[in-house]
Order: structure tokens, then C-alpha cells, then sequence
């Protein structure tokens, strides 16, 4: 048994430097030396694993153990869902459907900058709700390629696009998650962290058309930016505080892509430069391996082995464009469904629950800390993922070894990615098991009411360790609630801040940027990547944190929930 001591120095100070050394690695191997995301990640857990063991004393065997349990955990709740995302759309690719889907999205309006908007932030929101996990990242990174964007900067719009969807990421799972650690009524965050985000969601869409076209296209598009982000920003308000919290990124979503269709009815952007045509294989109408499917071409015939690029205009029938949008309306079906009393139930009842053998680790409080592994394999994300893409299959006629294969073609194309994201769960369970992570949050809660404006960082570095909001929301959660009773201030604030400025890390971490890069095909440049990003990650960050703190504040005070 390990009884984990947060303090192990005798300095808290001193104590949460050593803490920090794993985070600190990470930041400085990614962004100032730009190494690749699995050399960073194996960098991290080794010296996560030499903090454990020098500094907190905790055995070798269970470390190693705890690593391993974080890899198990990365396996089925990120490289499951991801993977399996990108395969069905290595389906439509292959044939030629996301073409004509890319075409549909172009129909909209002639305008990148438009299109960006659409795609990464109301289309890649939409995916978020649905399954999250990585998947708008790498889907909406490669609908840009073929619409004639760069790779990197086609994955730096699509990470920077999934900042104000990921708190309700997974059809609520985040704040699902912060109501199960904390013991509290999951509405009452998802209500406060509507105020919060939903704000930083008119912003988002603007800062995207800076990516593509800087100041000058934010000047020229700026009404169909606003349109988008403001809507977005309403209807996630509404549903996370008066409605259903899980449905409020479904609903803003698809009103914002409503929002740039009807405003394009009447308003036009300033011309810009003509769209050459695509540079990915996507608009060439290849998979990820180079191989070529027949499927809808040059006036749907389907006979030219491969969709039409924009010098061989594409005239799509209305049953073309049906079935490129098919594999998605098959998510939304499933997952819809998935949802229902009955059905949940059912899909739940295989599922096994352990307490993962090795790992007997004692909070500083003397209780037991929780280890154990949800092994819920009909009910997972990636598993309804799973039935989606064998729907899709069967609606575009592709025989079975085919889809097989192209399963098998998607592991390939991660390659070291799925090496990146087993390495840092590794690294987030080593500290979070040993005491390093408590550490670092208390240490913070140090400060006083001026943790009000930190609770957002203690979430961001916990969404930068683990990937995601619920991972963050389920180390940090409870701490945020005692940190806000210690200092008598709301503790649903407090909570709701640390989940609102973890979304803002989202795009940092190195597990979305080695998906990020596994989807564009620029494997190793994950060091490059984060550069880009971690600018406008550091800026959004510090609006929550301001936001937060004039909340805890007479200033805004009126928008807290619970007072």
C-alpha cells in the first residue's frame, strides 16, 4: 500500500517544482527544441517516473503499474474513438464521396475563410459532441487540405476550431465527469461553464479567419465570423443553463452553420484570391495509402476511379450528396439513440468494471484513491464509432475486406501518434497516482481569492497532461471544490473555470497534436505544430482566467450560479 504525501520535501514550494519537472519537459521538448511528440512523451514519463520514485516516494512496481494503467485508459477512451473516426472517413474517400462532400461545404460560399469557419468550428463542434476524443481535429484538418490549405496550417485551424465545444465534448462528458468526482448536480457546472465559454465562443471564429487570412481577412469576413460565434455562443448558453447540457453543442452547432448559410443569402465578402485547385490527396481522390476507389466523378458517373477536383466541375446528384453526408447522419443517429433510457441500459450490461490489480494507493486523507477500469466495450464511444463505419460501408457498397483494410491502413497512418498518446496517459496517471498532480494544485490554491483567476491554469495544465476535459475535470475537480470551501468562495465557479480553461489546452497537448499530425500526414512535426498554437492557447487561456476572477467578483458576480 502507498500513501501518497503531497508535500514530500517538507516545502510545498519546492515540492511542486519537483511536480512541475514532467510538465515543464513537455512544454520545452515540444515547443523550444521541437521534438517529435513521442520522443517528448517518453522524455516526460521518464522524468515523471524519477519524481515518483526520488521525490515521492512510491514503489517501483507500482509505477511502472500506473503507467501502464494510463496507457489502458488512453487506449480505450482516445486511440479507440480516433482511429475508428478517421476510418470512416477513409471510407468516404475512397469513394469519392468526401468529395462531394468537400463540394457540398464549397456550395456554401466561394470564400476560404468562410469555409474555414464551417468546417473547423460549426462542423468540428458537431463532431465533438458526438464523440470528441481527437476526432473533429484530424477529420476537419484533412476536409481543409482538400480545400486547398496546407497541412499544418489545415491542423492549427482545427485545433485552435476545438476550444469552446470541449467542455460539452461527448455529449456532456466533461461535465458529467466534474458531477461524479465533486458530488454535485453536473447541471449546476454545465450552467456556470456556459457563462464562461459560451462568451469565448464568439471570439473563436474570428481568431480562425485571422489563421487563414490575418487582419485583413478578419476585416473582410468579420459579420460571418460574429454570425457564427455569436449564435454558437447563444445556444450553448440557452442548453447548458436552461435545457439539456448534453444536447447544447448538437443545437449551437448546427445553428451556427444555419447562421453563415442564411447570411451568405444576403451578404457577400470582399473578393479574394481564387481557390487553385486542392493539394491533398483527399481532392485527388486517394485514401491515405495512395489507392483509389471508383466512386462518384465527373458528373456522378462513378466511373473515373476518382471525384472531380476543381478543373473537372463535379455536377452531383442529390443522391451523391445524400451519401457523403450518410456516414455523419449515421453518428448522429446511433449516438442519438445511444442516449435513450432503454438502450443505454442494454449497451451498458456487458460492460466490466475492475479495480486494476497492482495498484493499492492511499489519498493523503487515508482513503482508498479510485483505480478502477471501465471496460465498457459495447457502449464506448469508438464502439458506436465502429457501427457507424460498418453502416457506412454498407450504405456505400464497400465489400468488407475492403473496409478491413483500410481499417489497417488508419493504424498505419498514426503510426507514432498512437506511441504519443499511450506515453503521456502514462505520464498523467504516474503523477496524478503519485501525488504530483495534488501537489501542483494545492500549491496553487496557496494564493488565496486570487485562485479565482489561477482555477482556469489548474485545469489547462491538466488537459495539456491528460488530453482531455474529463480527464482534467476528474483529477482536478474535487480539488477546485475543497480549494473554493477552504477560501469560502463557490465552489461551482471554481470547478467550472478549472473546466473552462482546460478546453483552452485542448491544443496543446501532445496527444491532439500527434493526431493532428497523424491526419495531415506530417507525423514529426508535432514540435512545429505547437508553436503555432500555443500563442493563441496562452491568450484564450488568460481571457478565462480574467473572466473568472470578475466573477468571483461584484463585477460579474451576477453571472455566477449558486451566488
Amino acid at each position: 500500500m502507498f500513501s501518497q504525501n503531497v508535500n514530500p520535501t517538507g516545502s510545498l514550494t519546492v515540492s511542486a517544482l519537483v511536480a512541475a519537472l514532467p510538465l515543464l519537459a513537455l512544454l520545452i521538448t515540444l515547443g523550444g527544441l521541437k521534438w517529435r511528440a513521442h520522443w517528448a512523451g517518453a522524455a516526460a514519463l521518464v522524468i515523471a517516473i524519477a519524481a515518483a520514485l526520488a521525490g515521492y516516494h512510491m514503489p517501483f512496481g507500482q509505477i511502472l503499474d500506473a503507467s501502464v494503467f494510463g496507457a489502458a485508459q488512453g487506449l480505450l477512451n482516445i486511440l479507440w474513438i480516433t482511429v475508428t473516426a478517421i476510418w470512416i472517413y477513409n471510407l468516404t474517400v475512397k469513394t469519392g464521396h468526401f468529395a462531394v462532400l468537400r463540394r457540398a461545404f464549397a456550395t456554401i460560399s466561394d470564400d476560404r475563410r468562410i469555409q474555414a469557419v464551417m468546417i473547423a468550428f460549426s462542423f468540428g463542434a458537431l463532431l465533438e459532441a458526438l464523440a470528441g476524443g481527437g476526432s473533429p481535429i484530424a477529420i476537419c484538418a484533412v476536409m481543409l487540405i482538400a480545400l486547398d490549405f496546407a497541412p499544418l496550417k489545415a491542423a492549427t485551424i482545427a485545433l485552435v476550431a476545438n476550444t469552446a465545444p470541449v467542455a460539452y465534448g461527448g455529449l456532456g462528458t466533461p461535465m458529467t465527469v466534474l458531477g461524479q468526482v465533486t458530488q454535485m448536480p453536473p447541471e449546476q457546472f454545465a450552467a456556470m461553464t456556459g457563462r464562461q465559454v459560451a462568451v469565448l465562443a464568439l471570439f473563436v471564429p474570428l481568431a480562425l479567419v485571422g489563421i487563414v487570412d490575418g487582419w485583413k481577412g478578419v476585416r473582410a469576413v468579420w459579420p460571418a465570423a460574429l454570425a457564427c460565434g455569436f449564435t454558437f455562443g447563444v445556444f450553448q448558453f440557452a442548453f447548458s443553463n436552461f435545457v439539456n447540457y448534453k444536447l447544447c453543442d448538437i443545437f449551437a452547432s448546427l445553428a451556427s452553420a444555419a447562421a453563415i448559410i442564411l447570411l451568405t443569402k444576403i451578404w457577400r465578402p470582399r473578393p479574394q484570391r481564387a481557390i487553385t485547385p486542392a493539394a491533398a490527396l483527399a481532392a485527388a481522390g486517394q485514401d491515405t495509402a495512395g489507392n483509389h476507389w471508383p466512386g462518384p466523378g465527373s458528373g456522378g458517373s462513378g466511373h473515373s476511379g476518382q471525384p472531380a477536383t476543381h478543373d473537372e466541375p463535379a455536377e452531383d446528384t442529390r443522391r451523391d450528396v445524400v451519401l457523403a453526408f450518410a456516414p455523419y447522419a449515421a453518428v448522429v443517429v446511433l449516438f442519438t439513440l445511444a442516449q435513450l433510457p432503454g438502450i443505454s441500459t442494454a449497451l451498458d450490461l456487458p460492460t466490466i468494471i475492475f479495480n486494476w490489480p497492482g495498484l493499492h494507493v492511499l489519498s493523503p486523507a487515508g482513503k482508498a484513491v479510485a483505480v478502477a477500469y471501465k471496460f465498457n466495450w459495447l457502449s464506448a464511444t469508438g464502439t458506436l464509432l465502429l457501427f457507424a463505419g460498418i453502416i457506412t460501408a454498407i450504405v456505400l457498397r464497400i465489400p468488407p475486406w475492403v473496409a478491413v483494410r483500410t481499417y489497417g491502413q488508419t493504424l498505419r497512418q498514426f503510426g507514432w501518434a498512437i506511441v504519443t498518446v499511450l506515453l503521456v496517459f502514462g505520464v498523467s496517471y504516474v503523477m496524478n497516482l503519485s501525488g504530483q498532480i495534488s501537489t501542483l494544485g494545492i500549491w496553487l490554491a496557496q494564493t488565496g481569492p486570487f485562485f479565482a483567476f489561477l482555477a482556469p491554469v489548474v485545469g489547462w495544465f491538466g488537459v495539456a497532461v491528460t488530453g482531455t476535459d474529463a480527464g482534467s475535470n476528474a483529477l482536478f475537480g474535487n480539488l477546485q471544490v475543497t480549494a473554493a470551501t477552504q477560501l469560502h468562495a463557490n465552489p461551482v465557479l471554481f470547478a467550472s473555470a478549472g473546466s473552462s480553461g482546460g478546453v483552452m489546452a485542448k491544443m496543446i497537448s501532445p496527444q491532439n497534436l500527434a493526431i493532428g499530425t497523424a491526419g495531415v500526414r506530417q507525423v514529426g512535426m508535432e514540435g512545429v505544430l505547437f508553436r503555432k498554437v500555443f500563442g493563441w492557447s496562452v491568450l484564450f487561456l488568460l481571457a478565462v482566467c480574467v473572466l473568472a476572477y470578475l466573477q468571483s467578483t461584484p463585477v460579474l458576480g451576477w453571472m455566477r450560479v449558486g451566488g
